[in-house]
């Protein structure tokens, strides 16, 4: 046999191995909280990712998708077991995960060693597209500067003069308390302290008398979950609600309505969604959603719906091939996602450019009174991709 015939077979034989690959199933697994403060924003990340893929008609980039999950627990200790689980033991494609920053991190640090490719539908953590950025890295929700930095913007405009932060003492809550902190003072505030607690723990009172004793002009916070629930019930208890006005990121009042109840009306939170924004788009993305899970949708479902929509992307530009990483993330940097939130790019570093909407809560749900911060894009620092 000449070295024509030979060469003309293992091309042949490599392009049915490709078809064949582009043929299989895309494995895509979901390393989400299931239990825990989280569960709940673990389970509309979800909702949304495979009511996308559903309105696709099961398929993207023409390959069907396989699920496999692992519960991360929120609890970074086990991430990295976790996140080798996929890459390793399950052979996954695509990881999509997850809420926590501390976790994420550790899902980012495999990512970029392995070349996984990664897509971040909630945990908001700088360094994932900061130092750790990666061409296999990419963000559908935001970072946890972005929410602060826009509500900063806020509360200096209002003119309160002396301001306490409270949050979990961890990356998320340091970090959306820094951008807070770069808008608000350079509006001319003052930040007179900054109280925390360790994640997940939810003993305020001390803290709160705490506030009481300082008499700030206002207070701004970052909670999630069960966590935001349980605060905000004790601040209206503590009988703070009345004196000293509660500002935060959305999160505070993201899916967690319900179970505040009363208590968090009026509120004012800055996020990346909310909900009244009427337009087709959203109006159609809420229908289904509703009509598919019996819920209404928030913005963690809308971050996941991306998700699949940004996999979507990068997919059909490289005709189902995850291997063709640089083709995947040209496609996806030069594109304009069309969300229930409102079009966004992604910035250099792989994170959304977005309008951050002010929102109030009355009414049981997160109502848009404006733009808080139009176009709002992550300094992605110590990013050099």
């Amino acid at each position: 046999m000449n070295l024509f015939k030979i060469t003309l077979i293992t091309a042949a034989a490599l392009a049915t191995s490709v078809a064949s690959a582009q043929g299989a199933k895309l494995k895509v697994g979901l390393m989400l909280p299931a239990t825990g403060t989280f569960a709940a924003l673990g389970t509309a990340i979800e909702n949304g990712f495979k009511l996308y893929v559903a309105e696709q008609g099961g398929k993207l980039g023409g390959r069907e998708i396989e699920y496999v999950k692992v519960d991360d627990e929120s609890d970074p200790s086990k991430a990295t077991d976790n996140v080798n689980k996929l890459v390793k033991r399950d052979n996954v494609d695509v990881i999509i995960g997850t809420v926590h920053s501390g976790v994420a991190m550790a899902m980012a640090r495999v990512a970029k060693e392995s070349g996984t490719l990664l897509i971040v539908p909630n945990a908001g953590a700088g360094a994932v597209t900061g130092p750790m950025c990666s061409p296999n890295i990419f963000r559908s929700s935001f970072s946890n500067w972005q929410p602060g930095f826009a509500m900063g913007e806020v509360v200096a405009k209002k003119g309160h003069k002396r301001v306490v932060t409270i949050t979990w003492k961890y990356a998320a809550g340091d970090e959306s308390v820094a951008g807070f902190k770069e808008a608000y003072t350079k509006g001319g505030g003052q930040v007179v302290k900054e109280l925390s607690l360790p994640f997940p723990g939810v003993e305020f009172q001390a803290l709160l008398t705490e506030i009481a004793s300082l008499k700030p002009d206002a207070v701004y916070t970052f909670f999630a979950g069960g966590g935001a629930v349980k605060f905000v019930k004790d601040y209206a208890a503590a009988g703070l609600k009345k004196s000293i006005p509660l500002y935060g990121a959305g999160f505070l009042t993201d899916g967690t309505l319900e179970a505040q109840g009363a208590d968090a009306d009026g509120l004012l939170t800055t996020l990346h969604y909310a909900d009244g924004l009427n337009t087709p788009r959203d109006n159609k993305f809420r229908t289904a959603y509703a009509t598919t899970y019996k819920l209404q949708p928030d913005v963690y479902a809308v971050q996941g719906y991306d998700a699949a929509q940004m996999l979507g992307i990068g997919l059909a530009a490289t005709k189902g091939d995850v291997s063709k990483k640089a083709e995947f993330a040209a496609a996806l940097r030069k594109a304009k996602i069309d969300s229930p939130r409102g079009p966004f790019t992604l910035s250099r570093n792989h994170d959304p450019v977005q309008d951050f909407y002010l929102r109030e809560v009355g009414g049981k749900i997160n109502k848009s009174i404006g733009i808080a911060s139009k176009n709002l894009s992550d300094p992605g620092k110590g990013c050099n991709m």
